[in-house]
């Protein structure tokens, strides 16, 4: 508990439900402790009664040895040693108690939170934070002492919140209803919000009042997007474009708060617009799962192995990955061993989604198979990590996992020199020593570009993809390349693991759908199954090669801190601001 003296302040009108109403005393019950009781201060008790009991426990104990050096019966004891003996039992359940006072304490705590919940928030004539003799001051008797502030733990109730309701929020402070359990209670997702987000205010003592609660759908995040919701984040939006990729022009929604990101991939945007676009190729379709399972020795693991890459066995295992699943076909069946445990790398499409829960429902299809012929199989898990999922992994980068693109611009020269503000010899040297040199130096794994992961990441957020496979989606090797006789220059990006869907997961939530309809890719493609979602990552690959082409110019003409001052810094003052705790 925090307490703090303050110089005496008249009284002013606060809106902040935090504050107390302008008719009190500037404060705030503090719960008694055990402690209070004590005549001093604990630490001082403490060693009282630790060196009483080791000092009569001594005492005694070398008595007890003289009595037995001289034959004197142990039941026969002086005033002095029945004093002892009285003493040592004292410090002993004393000590006892010490170490239970934790547990003593919550009970006091919660015997005084209902005496505060009935009588505190009404009768303001007392000064609630007792001086350290223990006694409550009478103002109507007493002088007023000096203003103490006591910053409590639990805040004042929110006195628009419904009687109802605070009975259910005391319950959950109490722990007598479970915080995730008011949703499934309620039957109303936005209630349970409030409910949840008024509790964890009063348990923390903090304040998250800058956290909106109202306009948001959350019946539509219930079973599927995020549990146990206070609130959500707000993000602003941006827009880059028009990006005209394969013939098609696209506005580029990019979520994020970093200055200067939007800019700079809007001016790549137009670099590549004027110079006749950009086009791309999806080369490869296929998520991942690689189930890791066990056998008694290694010789029968690779029997598995066998079995699983042979090409007359990949019908059968084909015929079982898709016996449940719509728009899943298995690909490929590949498998590694590591002593007697074997990885199962399987690939399937998916699709217009992601496909992560697609693919495990296949893999588990084919390991309940698999127990007839291989019954001693022990399955340790249904991800082994050989997928590789939100990690970087050398077996995407080589492999692929999700979709594989690639793409391309020719950037005349004189585009280079106008919009970008470098020339052609610049960006192909600085591309070679930083994004291939200095990545290979630093042992980057799939890291060989500027700032992929930048753009990756502000599409994602916006279009409602999984924000943590950033991870192995940013894989990319930038190239850049002189042509023409070095008059223009060839610029091209090749990522072989972006993991998107357009059904499915936060896709279908109302911001992220509107974002994912702008770029007219929203939901299953009517012409094709997968079109929308090959698409969209075709889409992200050129919003990275715009952003590389921006960066690296930026680089070369030596403007990116400049640029930087210039949009990522607020000039803005925000020292009146309100901060709350």
């Amino acid at each position: 508990m925090d307490i703090r003296r303050r110089p005496p302040k008249p009284p002013v009108n606060n809106p902040n439900r935090f504050s107390n109403d302008d008719d009190q005393r500037r404060t705030t019950t503090i719960p008694p402790k055990a402690s209070d009781a004590l005549p001093l201060p604990l630490y001082l008790t403490n060693a009282v009664f630790f060196t009483l009991f080791f000092s009569v426990a001594y005492y005694l104990l070398h008595r007890w040895r003289d009595k037995i050096r001289y034959n004197t019966p142990l039941h026969v004891v002086t005033v002095t040693e029945l004093g002892a003996l009285i003493a040592l039992v004292a410090s002993f359940i004393y000590l006892l108690g010490f170490f239970g006072i934790d547990f003593v304490q919550s009970f006091i705590s919660r015997a005084d939170t209902n005496d505060t919940d009935a009588n505190d928030f009404e009768d303001h004539r007392l000064v609630t934070c007792p001086p350290r003799g223990g006694r409550r001051l009478d103002l109507e008797r007493d002088p007023p002492p000096p203003p103490i502030v006591c910053v409590a733990k639990s805040p004042i109730p929110d006195p628009a919140l419904p009687e109802e309701d605070e009975e259910i929020v005391k319950s959950v402070i109490h722990g007598a209803i479970p915080s995730y359990s008011l949703e499934s209670r309620l039957g109303d997702c936005k209630r349970a919000a409030t409910i949840r987000r008024e509790a964890l205010q009063r348990i923390t003592g903090r304040s998250i009042e800058g956290l909106p609660l109202d306009g948001f759908d959350y019946e539509s995040i219930l079973g599927q997007c995020c549990e146990m919701p206070v609130g959500y984040v707000q993000i602003p939006v941006g827009i880059a474009g028009p990006l005209l990729l394969d013939g098609y022009e696209y506005s580029v929604p990019m979520a994020t708060t970093e200055g200067c990101l939007v800019a700079s991939t809007n001016r790549g945007c137009k670099a590549m617009y004027v110079s006749g676009g950009a086009t791309s190729t999806v080369v490869k379709d296929g998520m991942t799962r690689a189930p890791v399972v066990r056998f008694a020795s290694a010789r029968r693991a690779s029997e598995l192995k066998f079995f699983l890459e042979d090409p007359e066995n990949f019908d059968t295992l084909a015929v079982v990955f898709n016996r449940s699943i719509r728009f899943a076909r298995l690909q490929s069946v590949k498998c590694t061993l590591a002593g007697k445990n074997a990885y199962v790398r399987f690939s399937c499409s998916t699709g217009d989604a992601m496909g992560m829960n697609m693919v495990s429902k296949g893999v588990q299809n084919v390991l309940e198979f698999l127990t007839d012929d291989f019954p001693d199989m022990d399955v340790i898990g249904i991800s082994g990590n050989f997928c590789s999922d939100k990690k970087p992994a050398a077996v995407n980068w080589i492999e692929g996992r999700g979709k594989s693109v690639v793409c391309e611009a020719v950037i005349k020269g004189e585009i280079v020199n106008k919009v970008l503000k470098t020339s052609v010899a610049a960006l192909v040297e600085l591309n070679m020593l930083k994004n291939l040199t200095g990545s290979a130096v630093a042992g980057s794994l799939g890291g060989f570009n500027a700032h992929a992961s930048n753009i990756v990441s502000a599409v994602f957020i916006a279009t409602g993809q999984d924000p943590a496979q950033n991870v192995e989606s940013s894989q990319c090797i930038t190239m850049m390349e002189a042509i023409n006789d070095g008059k223009d220059i060839h610029v091209s990006v090749t990522m072989p693991s972006i993991e998107v869907g357009t059904v499915g997961g936060g896709t279908q939530l109302a911001s992220q759908s509107a974002c994912l309809n702008l770029l007219g890719v929203k939901g299953a493609s009517t012409e094709s199954p997968g079109m929308n979602s090959r698409r969209l990552a075709t889409i992200v690959a050129g919003a990275v090669l715009a952003g590389e082409l921006s960066l690296m110019s930026a680089i070369a003409a030596g403007q990116l801190v400049k640029s930087h001052m210039k949009y990522n810094r607020s000039s803005r003052d925000i020292s009146g601001a309100t901060t709350t705790t």
